[in-house]
């Protein structure tokens, strides 16, 4: 299915969700509850709950006959987040999907027994979510996304696109493992490169715009922003601020090019979506959390946005857009 077409079916599909969870109460069929940092209107998010329904459904699990789903939408607030988690947690659902540090580290500090299955998370080990990757131990497993080594290619990438670069700013999370290893990488790969990197450890809307405009001070300046909650909060501020600055930026995920950003190269969020549908069906049927080990990432997605490429005056190769996964014109 395209995803314009999957978009389109899930927006109709979600108002439909939670009166579909109304009609069932009292009932004793499995519980799922889902936990997502954006708002409900949020048409990335949509498609990947969707996704995720839509494999459940493969497997049997139909909403209404013998699965029951409670979506909360805790948008980017952390206060939000930390009381649909409580929420979530109250309610003793089965299995609880989560998407990403913000959502599970809340849901684990409101229960350590309801297992928790995330489909995207950048270091959980480092972050303290499991005990190793192999064997997770406690009440939390999912899916990886983020492999140190792809700060290499994020340099690659966006030096084949805008080939006058010699500065790049890398904006992180400092408090963030995933921010402070994807740098690494990215310094690591620089020297290759003849690229100076510099890394903007940035907090708030304040704090990214004060230090992405003091770079963009001196010339032949690039932007790449690393995965975190964080740069998916500020998403519509970094993706203005690359363009007021006339820096070609590479971003972590798709959503930041499909609202006008440059480029992206990251995870497909989808494919990851569908095979944490697969983990919550094996604990629906059984298994524990504790013994399914967290997956690294199979697939990958390319995303170039060809309007900002002119807009910035850059000519994107030949021999990148081929291998695009999606181009938007």
């Amino acid at each position: 299915m395209k995803r314009r077409e999957l978009i389109w079916l899930i927006g109709g599909a979600a108002v439909a969700w939670p009166l579909a969870g109304r009609a069932q109460q009292g009932g004793g069929m499995p519980r799922i509850g889902v936990l997502l940092p954006a708002s409900s209107d949020d048409a990335d998010f949509q498609a990947r709950v969707g996704v995720f329904l839509q494999v459940l459904g493969q497997l049997g699990w139909m909403i209404g006959r013998n699965l029951r789903v409670d979506i909360r939408w805790g948008t980017t607030d952390a206060a939000d987040i930390r009381r649909h988690a409580a929420e979530l947690a109250a309610l003793a659902p089965d299995v609880i999907l989560a998407h990403g540090s913000s959502t599970v580290g809340p849901l684990r500090q409101a229960t350590r027994t309801v297992p928790i299955v995330f489909p995207i998370a950048g270091d959980p080990v480092a972050a303290g979510f499991v005990d190793s990757l192999g064997r997770p131990g406690g009440n939390v497993t999912g899916f990886m996304t983020v492999e140190y080594s792809m700060g290499g290619k994020f340099l690659e990438l966006l030096k084949q696109i805008a080939p006058g670069m010699t500065r790049a700013a890398i904006i992180r999370d400092a408090g963030n493992p995933t921010g402070i290893g994807q740098f690494g990488a990215i310094q690591t790969a620089a020297p290759s490169f003849g690229v100076e990197v510099r890394p903007l450890d940035v907090r708030d809307a304040g704090e990214i715009e004060r230090a992405v405009a003091s770079f963009a001070r001196s010339p032949n300046g690039g932007m790449i922003v690393t995965a975190s909650a964080l740069a998916q909060r500020h998403r519509d501020p970094l993706i203005a601020l690359a363009a007021r600055h006339k820096l070609p930026a590479l971003y972590f995920d798709r959503s930041f090019v499909a609202n006008g950003g440059l480029v992206s190269y990251g995870t497909d969020y989808l494919d990851q979506y569908r095979r944490a549908a697969g983990y919550v069906d094996r604990i629906l049927k059984g298994e524990k959390a504790a013994d399914l080990p967290v997956q690294v990432p199979t697939k990958y997605e390319l995303v170039i946005n060809l309007k900002t490429a002119k807009a910035l005056g850059l000519e994107v190769p030949a021999t990148v857009l081929t291998r695009a996964d999606e181009v938007i014109e």
